[in-house]
């Protein structure tokens, strides 16, 4: 099954069996529908989600779901990125505000680079963190935007950091408004603002029960 974001609401490729351990219940407001092939199909449900904020879900399905995976994917450019579930010495988290929401350094893969490397980089260049540790690749998420009338499906690296560093400065050049160590459970709980997938791996990284 994959789950990609689309304007902050989910979209579910999935086959029919993949459905039903979902828990998912279509209803108001929700789309569950047949794949019949076409990129057209595709297209139709990417521009209702950007037209009607009120649709919750869509969930296409496909006795192939590679197949369907292959088709959104050529409905866009891809773009790769890599970031860090940052954590110090009292296992807190990192996060900052930036435009409006909080977020998890991250960026954009630079060409030469492995996904590890750039988010090592990307971390240090946004917080000013300069002993960083990398630890496990955590989770993959996956959105979408648009830039200057294209379609842009964003793949982002996520994985755990460890820092014994204090010091935080924000990237000020990249919007960077704040900087905070937050104990990422009760932080959630307090319903802040956040995207969907940042709040999901932030949940996975809550539940993270490292390898023996």
């Amino acid at each position: 099954m994959y789950k990609i974001y689309v304007n902050d609401r989910p979209v579910f490729l999935l086959s029919p069996d993949q459905w039903t351990k979902t828990g998912l219940v279509a209803g108001k407001n929700t789309y569950r529908m047949p794949y019949l092939g076409k990129l057209k199909q595709i297209r139709q449900y990417l521009d209702l989600l950007d037209k009607n904020k009120n649709v919750a879900w869509v969930a296409l399905e496909s006795a192939d779901p590679e197949a369907l995976w292959r088709d959104f994917q050529a409905c866009f450019d891809l773009m790769e990125a890599a970031g860090g579930y940052v954590l110090n010495d009292q296992g807190q988290l990192l996060v900052f505000f930036r435009r409006g929401s909080w977020d998890l350094p991250k960026g954009k893969i630079d060409p030469g680079e492995s996904p590890e490397q750039a988010a090592i980089r990307e971390v240090m260049e946004e917080t000013g963190l300069q002993n960083v540790q990398l630890g496990p690749h955590l989770a993959d998420t996956w959105h979408t935007y648009s830039q200057k009338g294209r379609r842009i499906l964003k793949k982002t690296w996520w994985f755990r950091m460890h820092t014994t560093d204090t010091d935080l400065i924000p990237q000020t050049e990249e919007d960077i408004e704040r900087i905070e160590w937050v104990e990422p459970q009760s932080w959630l709980a307090s319903d802040p603002v956040a995207y969907q997938s940042i709040r999901e791996l932030i949940e996975i990284g809550v539940g993270y029960i490292p390898d023996e």
